[in-house]
């Protein structure tokens, strides 16, 4: 930082004294013109510039304003509104599209449920059908069975029951020889084992 030196003076010399009223110096070049002590918009002399600059202002504001501003800002709210009801109608109609494919798929589960139920009775229906008809053919086939052997019984029965009379009269006869000693005739013994039946 540069200080303003005072020139050193030889001994006895005296400095000229160059001292000035900077107050008054500034006074003097402005020649006074802020004497009122007031602001000069305030002044009534200015007031017809300001009015009249006031008015173009306003007018130029009012025209921009009303030519320029307002239309855009009415255009971007009307493009805005404009954008938000069609997607709220495409919204609505997504919306009602979708409860109608819903509806629609709903209907075709519930006839593919009726479908498969209709399948299901119908073959437990057929299985029902053939194992009856199996069930009556195996039937038939044991019942045939039954009836040849009760047939087959029925013969051996008979020929058993014709042997069971010779049978006893060989046995009466045997039983009578060795109580007595004396064998009896065949008929003799036949007309006893009659007799006792």
């Amino acid at each position: 930082m540069t200080l303003n030196a005072q020139p050193v003076l030889p001994e006895g010399a005296t400095a000229p004294v160059a001292i000035e009223d900077t107050h008054a110096t500034t006074e003097a070049a402005h020649g006074g013109e802020h004497e009122s002590g007031g602001l000069p918009q305030f002044e009534f002399q200015h007031w017809l510039g300001q009015i009249v600059y006031l008015i173009f202002l306003f007018a130029v504001l009012y025209f921009l304003i009303a030519k320029v501003f307002a239309p855009r800002m009415r255009r971007v709210f009307d493009e805005r509104e404009q954008t938000i009801n069609t997607a709220i109608a495409t919204a609505r109609q997504v919306q009602a599209e979708a409860a109608g494919q819903a509806e629609a798929a709903k209907a075709e589960v519930e006839a593919a449920r009726a479908s498969s139920r209709a399948t299901a009775a119908a073959a437990k229906a057929r299985v029902t059908e053939e194992a009856n008809t199996r069930a009556a053919a195996e039937e038939a086939v044991v019942n045939a069975r039954i009836a040849e052997a009760e047939t087959a019984i029925g013969k051996t029965r008979d020929a058993a029951m014709a042997n069971v009379g010779a049978i006893a009269t060989d046995t009466a006869a045997a039983i009578v020889d060795r109580l007595t000693g004396k064998a009896p005739t065949a008929a003799e013994a036949a007309a006893a084992v009659k007799g006792a039946a």
